[in-house]
């Protein structure tokens, strides 16, 4: 099957330095490793544009930093405040609600788009950017987990790029250039930390904290994927996530736990060679390959050094013990609107359990309830994939 996403793009319709960048989630993580890279390479960007949640006070200061000529938040409350706070030399012009993350994402002057919204709120953001034929730096697994067929589509239709920010799928993406998935192929290996618990049993599991949960012991993430990380399921996401990247059958996706997070994914070919993607646990690295692809830039980032680390150990993941892994290669065998209904479960119960609601393992078995509650669908349009989400968050949160 032909692949119309990365790692093989056609590096003649990246757009020239300087480039234009609007930033989806500049509040978030993501989003600060990545206007950390613009500011120290200010003759490879210009911001113009950047979208920011709720979170009114932190995005004007990046809005006073950078001078964006756009800006978006989620509500009307967060704009005033935001307006607020604005000097009186700068006036961006201020979209409010979801739609606004869609206008950003296909403005005609942005020519690479950065998504890193949290959840499957990034979805249609990310599909308007395909579809209007953008770069888009993706930061946002949710989306590809939600409608990767249908995103698929828009990029072939298109001429949109897909660059995968995920340190697993970034390192995927260096393994395979200069390769095809028709050019001996055998199989992608995504390299897990483990997350707090790694190790630990299910008697363990019962009894852990909303805080323990949130320590990740590598990676500076926000809660959600904090929480993902921990359950494994940000693993299970990743595992769909490069089904539809690499147009390869989830048969030929594995996992392994690396502690170190050093290795951050492998690509083994059919001769039995593996190319390991080896880098500090820095988003920088990924955000700036990227962002500056195909170039490579300077980043203020501790060198990697091998003797200093001495030891990379891995290990098969306890499906056991985190179930969340085994649901989502489940659900992605199961068909199309599985995944769908995994992540709008997943989500509802993260955020329940991140307002200790219920319990650590309570996570996988709403989960796992709703997909077995769940016939197959037609999910062959944007607007049935987030009907079925709607309506599987309603039942998940009804039954909490």
């Amino acid at each position: 099957m032909k692949t119309y996403i990365s790692p093989w793009p056609q590096t003649a319709a990246l757009p020239p330095f300087p480039r234009t960048v609007s930033v989806l989630g500049a509040t978030g993580s993501i989003g600060a490793s990545a206007l950390k890279v613009m500011a120290r390479h200010k003759d490879k960007f210009t911001v113009t544009a950047l979208a920011g949640g709720r979170n009114a006070k932190r995005l004007a200061k990046l809005a006073v930093e950078f001078r964006p000529e756009f800006t978006a938040l989620l509500t009307d409350e967060a704009a005033r405040e935001f307006k607020s706070l604005l000097p009186s030399d700068y006036s961006p012009k201020i979209l409010v609600g979801p739609e606004a993350y869609v206008t950003l994402a296909t403005l005609p002057q942005a020519d690479l788009i950065l998504s890193s919204i949290v959840g499957a709120a990034g979805f249609p953001p990310t599909l308007a950017a395909a579809r209007a034929g953008k770069v888009i730096a993706l930061a946002n697994k949710e989306s590809l987990v939600l409608g990767g067929h249908i995103i698929r589509k828009a990029c072939h239709e298109s001429g949109a790029v897909i660059l995968p920010v995920d340190s697993e799928h970034n390192a995927l993406f260096q393994g395979l250039l200069g390769h095809s998935s028709e050019d001996g192929l055998h199989k992608l290996i995504l390299t897990a930390s483990g997350g707090p618990f790694r190790g630990r049993n299910r008697a363990f599991l019962k009894t852990v904290t909303r805080d323990q949960a949130l320590a990740h012991p590598n990676w500076s993430m926000g809660a959600k994927i904090s929480i993902d990380s921990a359950s494994l399921m940000n693993k299970g996401l990743e595992v769909i996530e490069a089904c539809h990247l690499y147009g390869v059958s989830v048969d030929q996706v594995d996992v392994v736990v690396h502690p170190q997070s050093i290795v951050h994914s492998l690509v083994e070919f059919a001769d039995g060679s593996q190319i390991a993607h080896l880098g500090q646990p820095d988003m920088q690295i990924p955000i700036a390959h990227c962002m500056c692809f195909p170039e490579r830039v300077t980043l203020d980032v501790k060198r990697l050094n091998l003797a200093e680390v001495a030891t990379l150990t891995f290990e098969k993941p306890d499906k056991s013990a985190f179930p969340c892994l085994r649901l989502a290669f489940e659900a992605f065998q199961a068909g199309p609107s599985h995944p769908t209904v995994l992540n709008a479960a997943n989500e509802v119960a993260v955020d329940l359990f991140l307002k200790e609601r219920i319990h650590f393992l309570d996570i996988p078995a709403m989960i796992e309830r709703a997909l077995s509650d769940h016939a197959p669908i037609p999910v062959d349009t944007p607007e049935a994939i987030l009907d079925l989400d709607r309506e599987v968050r309603a039942q998940v949160r009804g039954r909490a």
